[in-house]
Parts: C-alpha cells; sequence; structure tokens
C-alpha cells in the first residue's frame, strides 16, 4: 500500500495491475529506483524497463493516459465552494484555506506532465481566488508605484511618527519593526482605520499614496530596505525574502509558513491590540534576524564568510 500510494503520488499511471507507466527523465527514474529498492529490501521485486512509443499515434495515446482533467474539475469546484464563504473568515482562517488550496494545486500541477485547457482554466480561477483573499486579508493593501527608490539618510527620520493600516499583517509589522530597529529607534506609531486618516505629518508606509510602500517589484519592508541603505545587509536579506513571499508571493522561503503561522496566532490571541502585536512580533523578527546573522558569517566549507 505504502509503494501503491508512492507510485500515485508521482504521478504514474496503471496499465495494469503490477505495471506502471510514466514519462521518462532523470528525476522520475530516480524516484521509481528508489521505489524498486524499497520493494526488494521488503523482500519483493521491481523492474524499470524504458519503453518507446512506435509512431505519433501511440504516444498521443501514451499522454492521454495522463489527462488530468478530472483532477483539475475537482480543484475547480473546491475553489468555487471556497469563494462561497471567503466573506465570512477571518485573516487566519482565509491564510490556512489559502494555504491548503496552494498545496492541493501544487500537487496536481506536479503530476501534470501534458498541460492543457484544464490546467489554464484552473490557474485562472486560482488567481482570481487568490486575489480576493487577499482583498479581503487587507482591503486597502498598496498597489505596485513606479519609479526609482532614492536614497535617504536615516539621520533626517529620527524621533518621527509613522503611520500605517491597523490590523498589523506581514509586511505592516515587519516594517515597523525594521523602523523601530534600524531606521528611527524613537519612532511613534499611528494605526489607522482608513489611509486618508494619515496626519499630514507623519509618514506613511504600506498604503497608497504613502511615503514609503510598494516600489516595482519590492513590497514596502523592501522599499524601507532600499530608502536607508539596508539591502546588503544579508539577514535583512533573508528576512526581505519571507516578507515578499508571504505578502505578494514569488519563489517559496522555508520559514514563511511558521513566521505566518505565528503571526496569525498572535494576532488571534492579541485581537486589535496593534502595539502589542508589534511587541510581541518585534522579538520574533530579532531572533530570526540574529540566526539569519549567524548563518551568514558562518565560515563554509572553503574558509570563507558564507
Amino acid at each position: 500500500m505504502r509503494v501503491w500510494r508512492s507510485l500515485k503520488a508521482l504521478g504514474c499511471v496503471a496499465l495494469r495491475d503490477g505495471a506502471y507507466l510514466m514519462p521518462a527523465s532523470p528525476e522520475h527514474e530516480q524516484a521509481l529506483r528508489r521505489l524498486a529498492d524499497e520493494c526488494a529490501r521488503e523482500g519483493g521485486s521491481a523492474w524499470l524497463m524504458p519503453t518507446r512509443s512506435r509512431s505519433a499515434e501511440e504516444a498521443a495515446a501514451y499522454g492521454r493516459l495522463f489527462d488530468r482533467s478530472e483532477e483539475y474539475a475537482a480543484l475547480r469546484q473546491a475553489l468555487k465552494e471556497a469563494n462561497r464563504g471567503l466573506a465570512t473568515l477571518g485573516a487566519p482562517e482565509l491564510a490556512r484555506l489559502r494555504r491548503r488550496l496552494q498545496r492541493e494545486f501544487d500537487a496536481v500541477r506536479a503530476i501534470d506532465f501534458f498541460p492543457g485547457e484544464a490546467s489554464v482554466e484552473t490557474e485562472a480561477a486560482w488567481t482570481d481566488l487568490g486575489r480576493r483573499i487577499d482583498r479581503l486579508m487587507a482591503p486597502d493593501e498598496p498597489h505596485e508605484a513606479k519609479g526609482r527608490v532614492p536614497r535617504l539618510d536615516a539621520a533626517d527620520y529620527q524621533g518621527r511618527t509613522w503611520a500605517t493600516r491597523r490590523r498589523l499583517w506581514v509586511d505592516r509589522v515587519a516594517s515597523a519593526w525594521l523602523i523601530r530597529r534600524f531606521i528611527d529607534h524613537d519612532a511613534r506609531f499611528k494605526w489607522l482605520a482608513r489611509p486618508s486618516d494619515c496626519p499630514k505629518r507623519a509618514l506613511g508606509f504600506d498604503f497608497d499614496g504613502a511615503a514609503f510602500t510598494h516600489r516595482g517589484d519590492r513590497v514596502s519592508f523592501e522599499t524601507l530596505m532600499a530608502s536607508f541603505g539596508l539591502d546588503a545587509d544579508p539577514a535583512l536579506a533573508r528576512l526581505a525574502s519571507i516578507v515578499h513571499a508571504l505578502d505578494v508571493g514569488g519563489d517559496p522561503v522555508p520559514e514563511a509558513s511558521g513566521f505566518e503561522a505565528v503571526l496569525a496566532g498572535a494576532r488571534e490571541r492579541l485581537g486589535d491590540d496593534d502595539d502589542a502585536l508589534l511587541a510581541e512580533m518585534s522579538s520574533v523578527l530579532d531572533s530570526l534576524y540574529a540566526h539569519f546573522l549567524r548563518e551568514a558569517r558562518r565560515p563554509d566549507d572553503k574558509g570563507g564568510a558564507r
């Protein structure tokens, strides 16, 4: 049963009992060889045999065996059902729902060796649902702005009032930590019900029209780093990759899901107290920064710094 489940997870199709087919590739061969070795260790036997199609018609027939239309249809139905109840969910539930559906979508895509129209339709449905989740989790989330990021002197930004949207989430809580830790140690924060409530003398961040917000492909945390010359810090760069992945997506980052879970739990416990949330998450960010800094300074195998 364990081997059968592994074959199914790899995307093999059954030709008959005990005979499975999958497209040839070095990665697939390695995975199947590991399963064959496991069978041998358990006292069984397995053979890996390459096969070639003898005609275009036979190649097409092999390809049709890997049709994932049913899996995609089931996933689109799950997305449709999830869409109906989004408005009733809070941010932690929305985050958990997104992670679960992302895993299901990724699992189907991983075994879709011959993508077709079904994959295009499902990706469009997933993108639409993701955007709606983003709007519900952060209705005033900033849009990307164009233009270069000017270099600023932190000495000119001391003892200031900084303002962002209340109910802090990833980019805002990380940006507030960055401001107080590296830019303005005496920073005061104002949490806004609406971006339009921002006082004229306050420095806004992470909303449309703010002094520091999304710029090009940078999220607000990365814009602040670039603005104050912090982008050469390797530990901050590691933190920035977490913030970027959780805020706008992109390459997966191993620590991102753990950070998101801690933030969601803290917000669940502390409710609307953004000052308490910032204090708690600042400790988490301090610890992550210290860990990443130690890794960056650790000598590699060749005697240099990593």
